[in-house]
């Protein structure tokens, strides 16, 4: 590997490498999971995507007529149930919270297995009814051979979330063929970090992943979308109520489909691997009073922007898509909520623009202006991610005049979610297995411990003016992965880590001083929380923290096995405290 590393010109240069290569997989991904749904799709109902044909028949099973989809549900539970949990159960559901939390607690490390299962459990449950969207899938699978490549080529776990980050901006780029809005997925939704070296290796992976996905589609967006304009600034105001709308929705829909999560929880008593068939029965009687919520319904979702539909008509297919996915959730399918969401965008906003029309003729634009912006604002709301949403309409339409009215709705879309819910729809799902990416050091911060409980000797520092093979010689001698750096003063001016060292070396700078190398850390002190320095290392992926003292001195060191060291410390004090006093931890709950 490390010759590997040489000829790409250092370890810069290899991941250059393997972002390409994650995107081109990710575009290869993206394409085979998308004729995969559409196989399955013809399988068990004759059409490549029956949604937009109300009650249909399936020519291999005519004599069953509308009634066929009372039957493929339940066959296709019978398919992906047993798949899902017998080989990956984190391929069950939406997949993007699984990626956040691989990227955010787990080192980018997905298993190999989850893009084969996923794939195919999510091209069963839509092809069989299940009413989700194939883009969070395809963000699962991208990210999972990120994640593979890395681990195959043992990057730190840095870089290795790096590429778990490029195969999702991969996956989204190619599916939509919209490689702006993959970037900003995943810089936004997964990484949630902007950083100039994420930034341009994301780019590179969505780039690839794009002109794969174009050799197979074409360069043309996914869906046919007219273009429009603001008509008068009356409009302004109304984009505005519809963002609140929107917002509502969202909330709404988050609600709706975890609370079915939660019922069906509570009501089912089975093996976990029957119950997407048991459950199949009631989304089949769904899908016969509205056969347009079958699989994704991008023919729908196009039907309405171009005005096909009554208000009414509308309205039931939002109350339909928003019932048909969480029971499509709840009954254990897999599948993505960022299309479900864009979908009931378009009938909130379709409905809301046909009415506004109605009212003000001469001010307004048509409705399919409002369902553009409303699909853009349902997405914010939900998935909190308000610049992927204003990127994927705007590269979807092309059409830079509908861009201020888009904003302001999914900022107020956003804005209001946010008061009105704590969590975005991926992030619910994690904080309901206990686990809060959002503050990955909050519970540290709250233990109150002071850093000086944690921190051992300060290593001898390296000199500033220290040669890199000096560097490299006390790093192997003292079996450290990192040291500080001291200026003439004997002040910390930053840390060299084995991996700096290894970089210079690969690129021959053997010339090279410990201040080259060295990285600007941040600023610790005895009497700070431990959570702030647990919070350093975790985010800059540090081997360790000098701690120093008011006049820049080292006063000590801190390691990640400090910090263990010191809760277990903490542990112990505390459990002794409860006895003193009498109280055992069963009896204090």
């Amino acid at each position: 590997m490390s010759t590997l590393r040489t000829k790409l010109g250092g370890e810069e240069g290899l991941l250059v490498a393997l972002a390409l290569t994650v995107g081109a997989g990710a575009g290869v991904g993206a394409i085979g999971f998308r004729y995969l749904i559409e196989g399955f799709t013809w399988l068990f109902t004759g059409h490549t995507d029956p949604s937009a044909l109300g009650h249909f028949t399936n020519p291999h099973l005519a004599f069953l007529g509308p009634f066929v989809v009372l039957v493929v549900p339940v066959i296709g539970g019978l398919l992906y149930g047993p798949l899902v949990y017998r080989f990956a159960p984190e391929a069950r559901g939406h997949g993007v919270p699984e990626v956040m939390l691989a990227v955010h607690q787990n080192e980018g490390k997905i298993r190999g297995r989850v893009p084969i299962v996923k794939s195919l459990a999510s091209a069963i449950t839509i092809g069989s009814g299940g009413s989700v969207g194939r883009e969070g899938p395809i963000v699962q699978i991208g990210s999972a051979i990120g994640s593979g490549l890395g681990q195959l080529t043992r990057q730190a776990g840095e870089n290795t979330r790096l590429l778990v980050a490029c195969g999702a901006a991969g996956g989204i780029a190619a599916t939509f063929n919209a490689p702006i809005a993959g970037v900003f997925f995943a810089l936004e939704l997964i990484l949630r970090n902007f950083e100039t070296r994420s930034f341009g290796l994301v780019v590179l992976a969505s780039v690839v992943a794009t002109a794969v996905g174009r050799i197979a589609f074409g360069s043309e967006a996914f869906l046919t979308l007219p273009a429009f304009h603001v008509v008068s600034g009356i409009e302004y105001p109304l984009y505005a109520l519809l963002g609140i709308l929107a917002a509502l929705v969202g909330v709404a829909f988050i609600r709706v489909l975890y609370g079915s999560e939660d019922l069906a929880d509570k009501i089912w008593r089975g093996p976990a691997w029957l119950r997407p068939a048991v459950g199949g029965i009631l989304l089949g009687a769904l899908l016969l009073v509205l056969p347009e919520m079958y699989g994704v319904g991008y023919p729908v979702l196009e039907g309405a922007i171009h005005g096909k539909y009554v208000v009414g008509l509308l309205l039931a297919f939002l109350v339909g898509k928003i019932v048909a996915t969480s029971l499509t959730m709840a009954i254990g399918g897999s599948g993505g909520v960022f299309a479900p969401a864009l979908f009931m965008g378009a009938m909130l906003g379709s409905a809301f623009g046909a009415g506004a029309h109605d009212l003000l003729p001469a001010a307004t634009a048509g409705a399919g202006a409002y369902g553009l912006v409303g699909m853009a604002a349902v997405f914010a709301a939900t998935g909190r991610a308000p610049i992927t949403a204003v990127i994927i309409v705007f590269e979807l339409t092309g059409d830079y005049s509908i861009i201020l009215p888009l904003m302001l709705a999914v900022v107020v879309a956003t804005a209001l979610s946010r008061l009105l819910s704590e969590d975005s729809i991926y992030t619910l799902k994690l904080r309901r297995r206990g686990i809060d990416i959002e503050r990955p050091a909050g519970a540290a911060a709250r233990h109150g411990i002071p850093i000086a409980a944690a921190v051992q000797s300060a290593p001898i520092p390296l000199a500033a003016e220290a040669l890199v093979s000096d560097v490299a010689a006390r790093l192997a001698d003292e079996g450290r992965t990192a040291l500080p750096v001291v200026d003439r003063d004997e002040v910390v001016v930053g840390v060299v880590d084995a991996r700096a060292v290894e970089r210079a070396l690969a690129s021959g700078d053997e010339d090279g001083t410990a201040l080259d190398l060295a990285e600007s850390v941040p600023t610790l002190r005895p009497d700070d929380d431990i959570g702030r320095a647990i919070e350093s290392i975790t985010e800059g992926d540090r081997e360790g923290l000098p701690v120093t003292y008011p006049d820049g001195r080292l006063a000590g060191w801190i390691e990640h096995r400090d910090v263990l060291r010191a809760y277990a410390t903490r542990g112990r004090v505390g459990a002794a405290d409860q006895t003193v006093d009498g109280a055992t931890p069963e009896a204090s709950r």
